[in-house]
């Protein structure tokens, strides 16, 4: 059962292209460990997902990196993601001012950037957009009209055990093809859940959300948690934080947490 994975499709009837992800074992690997709150692991996991989707449209050695800044009690959501689907990421907050209201009170006011590098040139491109939106969603759907100039949908789902995201994107011809065609599938599309996700293999889930539509299924990509750890360059930011500095969070906290 592939449980980690990235599924690109097309409609071909109806110039409509998406992207499927659905985490779990990888996903909890990232949340080992962290202690997040629900709400928290949530935000993560809507920006991991995201993550993937549009790394899985990268070619070569690309990285994207996508951050959610925010003036809120979450000031950080970071996700990396490398042209392997190899993932990592964070999230930073203030743990006694987390309320969970809605996202965008979690938030705040802030920006959204997303970074997509060449490894191997060291050229990147960065987007950066301000947080218009009640929920993440609705946030990245935005950065999608800005920064691809395309018609997009987009669901996202998370909690501690799983993640799941769907992409849909409009091509040009696809009001040519069929005019309801868009608005049937977003429909369809807004219906799953993140329990279908889990345990169900990416194939036998489109069928069932998309049950009477002509899909072309591509080449299935697995997604892993990779962090490596680099003890050169943890001794080199303890230096750059200084003697100072690094005794007064220990005399704090009692541990540098990097």
């Amino acid at each position: 059962m592939q449980t980690d994975y990235v599924q690109r499709f097309l409609f071909e009837n109806l110039d409509i292209r998406g992207r499927l992800v659905c985490l779990t074992g990888a996903w909890q690997r990232m949340l080992d460990g962290r202690n997040y709150p629900e709400d928290i692991a949530a935000l993560l996991g809507h920006t991991t997902a995201l993550n993937v989707l549009l790394g899985a449209n990268q070619k070569g050695a690309g990285r994207v990196t996508l951050q959610v800044q925010g003036s809120g009690p979450v000031k950080l959501l970071v996700s990396d993601c490398t042209a392997e689907l190899q993932i990592r990421g964070m999230a930073q907050y203030e743990k006694e001012k987390i309320v969970p209201i809605n996202e965008r009170s979690l938030l705040g006011d802030g920006r959204l950037s997303v970074t997509l590098e060449d490894v191997k040139s060291g050229q990147f491109y960065q987007s950066l957009v301000p947080l218009e939106g009640e929920t993440l969603e609705q946030i990245f759907e935005h950065y999608l009209s800005q920064s691809e100039q395309t018609t997009a949908f987009l669901r996202l789902k998370a909690d501690g055990g799983a993640l799941c995201g769907l992409l849909l994107e409009k091509l040009p011809r696809a009001d040519l093809r069929d005019p309801d065609g868009w608005n049937r599938v977003k429909h369809l599309a807004s219906t799953l859940t993140l329990d279908e996700t889990r345990d169900a293999q990416p194939y036998d889930l489109l069928t069932r959300v998309f049950p009477e539509e002509l899909m072309r299924v591509f080449r299935l990509y697995s997604v892993e948690y990779h962090c490596p750890y680099d003890e050169g360059k943890v001794k080199d930011m303890l230096l750059g934080l200084g003697k100072e500095e690094v005794e007064s969070i220990l005399a704090e906290q009692g541990e540098v947490v990097i």
